[in-house]
């Protein structure tokens, strides 16, 4: 009788099809197979073929990217489609410190490259941080005697030199760099004829062999195992060829990534030498920090890696769908947190053969003008004619939640005790990356469940929310505006006053005004109002039909009105603009970057009476509405 069965590899059903093998054999027929030595030879056989399978199953999934788990074969197989995987992003600071050397003959100074500052983080490891320089920076004394080092950006992590000497005794010579954790960005190679000459040429790094002929100094490079990397030179078709002695001098920073980031209290432990190469180690002031340190990212992760690899690959470096954008625009613009394309097919009315491209950048909210202009030049290369590409800044829509948190007084030290664990797990869920990037969604019953299990007292909770985008007005001109939620509005009265705003001026009118709703009859569509308020419960309408709204697409449309000053002031001048989503998923579409709101995020603790037993009749039961439109402005 052959062995059957192998389509489970279960430890069990292997060593049961065993015996099963053996009892249809004439010469085990009577064989007591659990109490006898030979159960102990069927264990290891059925062990042996467990491991075998599981091998054999592994060795199989790892050969193909999409079910490939280990990042070594991951990036084995990103790199033969022609990806290498972002590195890790060293944190950066900007500082400012001045140098006293008055009492010298020193024209100049020179901070030398590596180490600047040290720091200690303040957080749960306590760890000392290193902030360094790639390169040397060289200021003139002034004439009091004073040198100023003035916005340095200064990187974490330790600088560090690797050098290799070129060989022809050995043919399959490789330059790996050492450390894990490199900031490739913050590389530098420079190529010497040898190591004692003082010729030497700097290469640049390069993804593609466009625009690279024989004697273009070059080099790439790509991430081999334990998340180290190795560069290559050309071979004197493909950039220029290195030759024995070449002496290779390769510079970068290994650093933390993100644990290094809002970091601000810093010591100088630099190394500084005046023009006659002196160093100098008094009259250095204390070290100003202008910005706390930021963008500190760790390495690509797999699933990263497997979707913009593929995507890479699919696009063959060019660009015609949404999708080939998406996978090109982080390859020429490296800064870039998050993307959102569509296209112009995709609006109402039309755009046809325009490309809208809205990027987060990991540092800062909008990308400059300059930054703009320089992505757009570089997409040129890789866009099919006739497509116009439009790069247009991204629109934050906020989600506020208003959450009431029941809890059983007898399990909970105290209600602030409860209250400090629902808001740091709701802090942890908004900096998550379910949300802050484009296409993202807020999951209303994930987010309950959040609220839920942050605590064993916590029994319920009636949690409403709202959505909100903010308005940036033209001040003392008359204009129109559009505010697009992306999200059906709820209609929760017939009688309007469904959004709400903060309060501003307008032209011809002396008191503050607020934006008001009315819809019409079959409440997909209404109208946009002023008022003001003689309390807080009464409103009065000062001027009819200054706009449009429709409640279907979320969208608010005001006819050209002039605007004078408003409540809120965040760097510049704003208006707030809230309403009730008709579902409480919440979807970030197109150029709409998705944030829950911390700032605007309540947590309200109610003692749970029949849960605790103090009022098990529930007679003295505290309601929550979950409908309740509160009141009538922000």
């Amino acid at each position: 009788m052959p062995l059957v069965n192998f389509s489970n590899l279960d430890f069990d059903q292997i060593k049961t099809s065993i015996k099963d093998y053996l009892r249809a054999n004439s010469n085990f027929t009577d064989y007591d197979f659990e109490g006898s030595n030979l159960s102990s030879i069927i264990d290891v056989l059925a062990y042996n073929t467990y491991i075998t399978s599981y091998n054999a199953n592994m060795v199989s999934n790892e050969v193909f990217i999409d079910s490939a788990t280990l990042r070594e074969n991951v990036v084995s197989l990103a790199r033969n489609i022609g990806y290498t995987p972002r590195s890790r992003k060293a944190a950066t600071a900007n500082i400012s410190f001045s140098v006293d050397v008055s009492n010298t003959t020193a024209v100049t100074l020179t901070l030398k490259a590596g180490m600047v500052i040290s720091t200690t983080n303040r957080g749960v490891t306590n760890q000392n941080y290193n902030f360094t320089v790639a390169s040397d920076i060289t200021v003139p004394v002034d004439s009091t005697g004073i040198a100023y080092f003035n916005d340095i950006d200064v990187y974490e992590g330790t600088y560090i030199t690797q050098a290799f000497t070129v060989s022809s005794r050995n043919p399959n010579q490789r330059f790996i760099l050492n450390n894990p954790g490199i900031d490739t960005s913050l590389m530098s190679v420079v190529v010497n004829d040898s190591q004692t000459s003082t010729v030497q040429r700097k290469f640049r790094r390069s993804d593609s062999l466009f625009d690279i002929t024989s004697t273009t100094p070059v080099y790439f490079l790509q991430e081999v195992s334990d998340e180290r990397y190795e560069v290559l030179f050309g071979d004197g078709v493909f950039g220029l060829k290195l030759e024995e002695p070449n002496y290779i001098q390769v510079s970068y920073v290994v650093t933390s990534g993100q644990d290094a980031n809002n970091l601000s209290n810093f010591k100088y432990v630099g190394r500084i030498v005046d023009n006659n190469g002196i160093p100098v180690t008094s009259g250095i002031s204390l070290i100003t920090t202008n910005q706390t340190s930021y963008g500190g990212k760790s390495i690509e992760s797999v699933d990263s890696i497997k979707k913009y690899s593929t995507q890479i690959y699919a696009s063959q470096n060019r660009a015609v769908t949404a999708a080939d954008y998406e996978a090109i625009v982080p390859k020429v613009f490296p800064e870039t947190d998050s993307v959102s394309v569509y296209g112009g097919e995709d609006l109402n009315p039309p755009a046809y053969g325009k490309v809208f491209i809205s990027i987060k950048p990991r540092n800062g909210v909008y990308l400059s003008s300059d930054t703009k202009e320089n992505i757009t030049t570089a997409l040129k290369k890789y866009s099919v004619a006739g497509i116009v590409t439009e790069l247009i800044d991204l629109k934050y829509l906020y989600v506020e939640t208003n959450s009431k948190v029941y809890y059983n007084t007898n399990l909970a030290s105290s209600a602030n005790y409860v209250k400090s664990l629902v808001s740091d797990n709701i802090t942890n869920y908004a900096n998550s990356t379910e949300l802050n990037k484009f296409g993202a969604r807020f999951k209303y019953s994930k987010f309950l469940k959040i609220i839920d299990d942050s605590h064993q007292s916590v029994t319920s909770d009636i949690t409403t929310v709202s959505i909100r985008r903010d308005m940036e007005p033209v001040l003392n001109t008359f204009a129109e505006y559009e505010i697009c939620f992306g999200n059906r509005f709820h209609v929760k009265s017939e009688n309007g006053y469904n959004i709400k705003t903060s309060g501003f001026a307008v032209s011809g009118i002396s008191d503050t005004v607020y934006l008001g709703d009315l819809p019409n009859s079959d409440l997909t569509t209404g109208t946009i109002f002023l008022f003001k308020l003689n309390s807080p419960t009464e409103p009065v309408v000062v001027r009819k039909s200054i706009g449009t709204i429709d409640y279907v697409k979320g969208e608010i449309l005001l006819n050209p009105i002039n605007i004078i000053s408003t409540k809120v002031t965040r760097t510049v001048p704003l208006i707030e603009i809230s309403a009730a989503p008709y579902s409480n998923d919440v979807i970030g579409l197109q150029d709409l970057y998705l944030q829950l709101d911390i700032n605007n995020t309540s947590v309200d603790m109610i003692a749970d009476n029949i849960s605790s037993g103090n009022d098990t009749s529930g007679s003295n039961y505290k309601v929550t509405s979950s409908y309740s439109n509160g009141s009538l402005t922000r």
